[in-house]
């Protein structure tokens, strides 16, 4: 038996041989592997997806460890598709795993050719790109899934899976309705949402750069470098919202069993 087949053993007798095979054939690409896209990459892989792409223009900062998969104190520093890379090999060493560290803009959206896979998932911080990448995924024949905002929350058992026009208590799905209206340009179809209508305030003390501009992108030093650890936010977003492992983790492993399920 091939060391690959005996990965999915359990998963074949849960699944059946065929959906192993079609899971297998099919191609993935994360946009965002942050708290929610990283969990969600893991769980693709370890589900069988042998074709997945991974899109991410951020290096790993000391205040990502709380939350997301390849974030620890010795990935500091380094580029997070790389290092995500690296965890998804050492799970199946046959995969075909593509790490792109880039941004989803205007400018480079041509570039990934999203047309080309079967699979798309928005993972997405940014609300100008998201939006653009809803609208272009939607006009695609891959089947799009998109996260909704998963900070401020506690309770796993508040996260939803809905249609994105009937997502509530969701300030991100507010959002993006809102850019939509302003856009006068909507999706072409319907597409499913992870999302909690959960929404707590922050307790602790709010800070952001600085500078305004997160030092660990453009940082020469080496990974694990103490500098680095000493950089408290790696955002310049104007707020920065509370987030914890199992919520994150959560909203991307229900990504992924989407894709899977939908295979099934």
């Amino acid at each position: 038996m091939a060391i690959e087949d005996a990965i999915f053993r359990r998963s074949e007798l849960l699944l059946g041989v065929d959906t192993i095979e079609r899971i297998g054939q099919k191609r993935v690409i994360i946009f965002g592997v942050g708290g929610v896209g990283s969990w969600c990459a893991e769980s693709l892989v370890r589900s069988g997806i042998r074709h997945l792409t991974i899109v991410d223009s951020d290096r790993v900062c000391i205040t990502n460890i709380n939350r997301q998969l390849m974030a620890t104190t010795k990935t500091v520093g380094q580029v997070k598709v790389e290092v995500l890379k690296e965890r998804l090999l050492s799970i199946n060493p046959s995969a075909d795993i593509t790490a792109l560290q880039k941004i989803f803009t205007q400018d480079t959206a041509d570039e990934f050719e999203i047309g080309s896979y079967d699979y798309i998932i928005d993972a997405i911080d940014s609300l100008k790109d998201k939006a653009l990448l809803i609208l272009m995924a939607t006009r695609t024949k891959a089947k799009f899934i998109s996260s909704m905002g998963a900070a401020l929350k506690l309770d796993p058992t508040r996260i939803k899976i809905t249609e994105f026009w009937k997502v509530q208590g969701d300030p991100l799905a507010r959002a993006l309705r809102k850019k939509f209206k302003q856009l006068g340009e909507y999706p072409k179809r319907k597409f499913q949402c992870v999302y909690s209508d959960e929404l707590l305030t922050n307790k602790g003390h709010n800070a952001t750069c600085g500078t305004g501009q997160c030092v660990c992108p453009k940082a020469k030093m080496g990974p694990g470098d103490p500098s680095l650890l000493n950089h408290e936010w790696c955002s310049s977003k104007a707020q920065i919202n509370g987030t914890v492992a199992h919520i994150t983790a959560i909203f991307g492993f229900m990504l992924a069993s989407l894709v899977i399920r939908d295979l099934l």
